[in-house]
């Protein structure tokens, strides 16, 4: 059994570190199997001295983090735990210093700074940073798609690129959008809310609103793209198991100079008629070893949201699995 003592000089940040009514060394607790006490501007740390090292590198690292002015929620908390324990679990992972710090990926727009909350999300905002295409795939509340939006926001700003160019397949409506009320704009939105809603948790909204009046930002559904080249581009294809192989295969060759792009979807919930190949499953076949293509796959231990959504994810994810054993068995139940 370990007994550690960690010592933060500034009572403040302290006190935020600890979480109102000490709410995030109960998470500690609750995560690492540690007794966590508060006395003052300290922390004792008692249990297993594996444990207590993963909790002085979480409390460590997002002390680092208020000192330089963020805040700290519950849900940052839970991302650092979950950084320690992969870094423990020898995790092959370029954002993991040594000596025993972390440095988790990052990024910084006007409005927010976004941190890496698990290994996967590390991985995928670093691959973003490096490479010209990338496919995030995996379960909904993974932050595929909002880390993507994240991305762009933070290029445009920085002036890496002119523009971003957002886009979904409306395949819930079969691309007929005739029937509902409105122009165009009207009728496609719904289908895009997610990409807007991510756009303004990034950038004021008077300057999103400016964005898409001079064409800056862009949102579209993916039957726009046809015909275009999109340069000096960050450019982003949600949902993309809902796409054709020739809507795929369309968008991928819009890629222009100096353009990013990055194509989000999740291959166990594809929403076209019985029988049509996805896009999607028939890009990370047919793309599998391309140069300078990275595909970051993420599962139900990646789940950002609610703890439940990760437990729906899992247990619908071994549903699946049982379902086909008797087939893989020769049919036998």
């Amino acid at each position: 059994m370990a007994h550690v003592v960690l010592s933060f000089d500034d009572n403040r940040l302290a006190s935020a570190l600890f979480g109102q009514f000490d709410e995030h060394l109960a998470l500690l607790e609750q995560r690492l199997g540690v007794d966590a006490r508060a006395r003052g501007n300290k922390v004792e740390l008692r249990g297993e001295a594996a444990a207590c090292e993963q909790a002085r590198r979480s409390m460590d690292y997002l002390y680092e983090r208020l000192q330089r002015g963020h805040e700290v929620q519950p849900s940052d908390v839970e991302g650092a735990i979950r950084m320690a324990i992969a870094q423990d679990d020898q995790l092959v992972l370029p954002t993991l210093e040594k000596k025993g710090r972390m440095s988790l990926a990052q990024i910084s727009t006007r409005k927010k700074t976004i941190h890496a909350r698990t290994p996967t999300q590390d991985q995928y905002m670093r691959a973003m940073e490096r490479s010209e295409l990338v496919f995030g795939v995996g379960p909904a509340g993974t932050g595929k798609t909002y880390l993507a939006v994240a991305h762009a926001a933070m290029l445009l700003e920085r002036g890496q690129v002119d523009r971003i160019v957002l886009s979904r397949p409306a395949v819930e409506a079969g691309e007929r959008l005739g029937f509902l009320p409105g122009d165009m704009k009207e009728k496609v939105d719904p289908y895009l809310r997610p990409l807007y809603d991510a756009l303004y948790d990034m950038i004021p909204a008077e300057k999103v609103e400016r964005a898409l009046a001079a064409g800056a930002i862009e949102i579209a559904p993916l039957a726009f793209m046809r015909g275009r080249t999109l340069a000096n581009a960050a450019v982003i294809l949600d949902e993309a198991q809902n796409t054709t192989s020739m809507q795929m295969k369309m968008f991928l060759t819009r890629l222009g100079e100096n353009a990013r792009m990055v194509v989000t979807g999740d291959p166990s919930q594809v929403d076209l008629p019985p029988g049509q190949t996805s896009g999607l499953v028939e890009a990370l076949r047919v793309l599998d070893g391309v140069k300078s293509i990275v595909t970051v796959r993420f599962e139900a231990k990646d789940v950002v949201r609610h703890p439940l959504v990760a437990a729906i994810v899992e247990a619908y994810e071994s549903d699946a699995t049982h379902q086909r054993a008797p087939f893989s068995r020769g049919g036998q139940a």
